[in-house]
């Protein structure tokens, strides 16, 4: 969708912003360009809509040449999201949102139509927020809006300049899970420029590491954070990315333990001496469907009287992750009920259960994997959990 062929940016008076660059972006694809202050990554940006003309090479954007297009045409088919939103202030939401339909030629009620879906889809009821001003909004709706904007006249690229760096970390962090979701819904070739490794791991397919006007590496956030490709990417992305690599190393089934189960109907005193007689402490509680119901302690049961039920013994899960989330949503799980192990579900159906041995497993063999070109369950390695 995005590819750039030998791009460079030389300024008058020598100063090189971007030199030689040539990546390309997949339809449908994030890509988060990462890097220092100065280092090029917005000046990449804004090449693309033609904010700023490269000095050499070329820019196509759905195969075609961008320096071929009017410079006006083409930014009303790129939406544009920026740290600071730039609604205008005398508009209201619903006609900020409007904007880029109506300069396009939309009659006016098709384009407010179009801004109240788009309302409606980021978060802002538009019957309570289309009427309002900028000024009566908070900064997070703010930047709500925006992106709405961006998106109005279904553009097939967003270009979005730190688009959540001006809210604090809490809106921050809502706003980037809210637009994750979004983009599985609207698919659109997005190019987002960060300065937070952070933020461009989280958020992007692909990552690319920008150093002095030139990209260090571009690869998924697992490749960087695992494998970083030179010494700059790895003091760039800091001592602890094995930590951040918990939140791009997801869940695998081939990641779980099999621990002892106990149906919710079975007998009590049943349940208690099969758990005796393999030595278990404890047992996950499925209802005849496989459904995780809960867990319940050897000790509970060992003094159940006659006909009682494992169901009245069980006690309820409070740890549990679905199977693809992310290694760093478990860990949490973990440290946030003193859990020694977390429950995998797929969908309700239980799956199994990830300790704190296959979880430092399931990244070494991600990394392992990354490094070797292999898939996970290629990689062989000592594991403690085998001693």
């Amino acid at each position: 969708m995005i590819r750039f062929e030998q791009v460079g940016k030389v300024y008058p008076d020598g100063t090189t912003a971007v030199d030689g660059l040539s990546f390309e972006v997949a339809e449908g694809e994030l890509v988060t360009l990462v890097g220092p202050s100065g280092c090029g990554k917005t000046t990449t940006m804004m090449m693309v809509n033609r904010l700023i003309e490269p000095t050499s090479g070329r820019i196509l954007v759905d195969g075609e040449d961008i320096a071929k297009i009017d410079p006006v045409k083409l930014r009303r088919r790129i939406g544009y999201v920026i740290q600071q939103v730039g609604l205008f202030p005398h508009r209201t939401v619903l006609d900020n949102t409007a904007t880029v339909p109506a300069l396009v030629g939309w009659k006016r009620s098709r384009a407010r139509e179009r801004a109240a879906e788009l309302l409606d889809l980021v978060g802002l009821d538009p019957a309570t927020y289309g009427s309002r001003y900028p000024a009566q909004l908070s900064g997070g709706q703010r930047q709500r809006v925006g992106v709405a904007r961006a998106l109005a006249a279904d553009p097939p690229v967003l270009l979005m300049d730190e688009p959540f760096g001006a809210v604090d970390p809490v809106v921050r962090e809502r706003l980037q899970n809210e637009f994750l979701a979004l983009q599985q819904r609207v698919r659109k070739t997005v190019l987002l420029v960060t300065h937070d490794i952070e933020e461009a791991v989280r958020m992007g397919d692909r990552i690319a590491v920008y150093g002095e006007g030139r990209i260090e590496q571009f690869d998924t956030p697992a490749a960087v954070l695992g494998t970083p490709a030179t010494p700059y990417v790895a003091r760039f992305v800091g001592s602890d990315r094995g930590l951040k690599r918990l939140s791009v190393t997801a869940i695998e089934p081939e990641d779980l333990e099999e621990p002892p189960v106990a149906l919710l109907a079975e007998s009590a005193r049943e349940a208690a001496a099969r758990l005796a007689a393999s030595g278990a402490r404890w047992a996950v509680v499925l209802n005849g469907a496989g459904e995780l119901h809960g867990w319940v302690s050897a000790d509970a049961l060992r003094p159940a009287r006659e006909g009682e039920r494992v169901g009245s013994l069980a006690r309820r899960m409070d740890a549990w992750v679905p199977v693809g989330a992310p290694l760093k949503q478990a860990f949490s799980e973990m440290l946030q009920y003193d859990a020694g192990w977390v429950a995998v579900l797929d969908g309700s159906l239980f799956l199994g259960v990830l300790t704190p041995a296959k979880l430092h497993e399931a990244l070494r063999r991600s990394v392992d994997a990354d490094a070797q070109g292999v898939g996970r369950d290629e990689v062989e390695f000592d594991s403690v959990s085998d001693a």
